[in-house]
């Protein structure tokens, strides 16, 4: 059994997707309908950058997320199997729920690219700059960072966002509770703790104004359902209810990634191959996970053709 999986913020880079669109005229296809959802020149800034443009998270989210797409379909069309044939479950890290839920069908290209563009607006107005941050706890478990964002807190928000293996655990919060952390790790039996490059504080409560836009947001938005179940970040459990996948998308913009369980329940769904598009993120962090696992990048045309010869 296989798992399709799609890479969240950080997976970004001047020259994504460039070589894909010369050798096909699918990938410019889906570069297209997305500029032409968002009204801006996006595949232009992904070829050519600058790349702090790039980064950006309003653009660097529908990017990525165009990059995956782009990586699945020309796979599709070249492989001659779509996705329903090849995968049993979809999942995404943080903004790859909503490419997973893309590859799935249970949003069109346009409706994903422009939920996107205003979840990575509404996460950037959110928190005034430098009020925010967030942190990466290596050699930290969960129950050590717990520990850590509680001591770290002091009555302002420093929490989980995170759970990304049992070796890398990402806190978020108020920029003054993230440096206080960040100064106790080695109290708390960790590594280190590095402060993360990131214009807003993701995946915490001081987030809910950008739940709020993404709840009016996703109410108007048409979902079907998904043609493979996804396993989605709050729960880390398997879901295909319209309704549902509604709900936890908004609930996912305050609530914990919770990848590392994630990885661990597809795996005992029967998954023995993950299969990721657009990105190397996550691949090393499933082999931490769970050793027995097969966990295969897309991202060149090369990388496809090799894993069409295997399937």
């Amino acid at each position: 059994m296989r798992a399709f999986i799609f890479p969240g913020q950080g997976s970004q880079a001047v020259g994504m997707g460039k070589e894909l669109a010369e050798s096909s005229s699918t990938a410019r296809e889906v570069f297209q309908e997305v500029d032409h959802a968002l009204e801006q020149n996006l595949f232009k800034l992904m070829c050519e950058g600058p790349e702090d443009e790039l980064t950006l998270t309003e653009n660097a989210q529908p990017a990525i997320m165009a990059n995956a797409i782009a990586t699945l379909r020309v796979m599709e069309k070249e492989g001659g199997k779509s996705l329903e044939e090849l995968c049993s479950f979809v999942a995404g890290h943080s903004l790859g729920e909503y490419t997973a839920l893309c590859a799935a069908g249970a949003f069109d290209l346009t409706t994903t690219a422009q939920l996107l563009k205003l979840r990575g607006q509404s996460m950037q107005k959110a928190v005034p700059v430098g009020e925010g941050g967030m942190a990466a706890l290596l050699g930290s478990d969960i129950k050590k960072a717990s520990a850590l964002a509680n001591a770290a807190s002091e009555g302002e928000v420093c929490t989980v966002a995170n759970d990304n293996d049992p070796t890398q655990v990402v806190i978020s919060g108020h920029m003054a509770a993230i440096e206080r952390a960040i100064a106790l790790v080695k109290e708390h039996g960790i590594k280190r703790g590095v402060l993360l490059p990131v214009s807003a504080p993701f995946h915490c409560s001081l987030m809910q104004p950008a739940a709020e836009a993404m709840e009016e947001a996703l109410s108007e938005a048409n979902i079907m359902p998904p043609s493979v179940p996804l396993f989605a970040n709050v729960t880390a459990d398997m879901v295909t209810d319209t309704d549902e996948i509604r709900r936890l998308l908004v609930a996912q913009v305050t609530g914990t990634v919770r990848w590392r369980e994630s990885v661990l329940n597809l795996s005992e769904a029967g998954v023995e191959q993950f299969v990721e598009f657009g990105g190397k993120v996550l691949g090393g962090m499933i082999k931490r996970i769970d050793k027995e696992v097969e966990a295969t990048s897309l991202i060149s045309r090369n990388d496809i053709d090799a894993f069409l010869a295997t399937v």
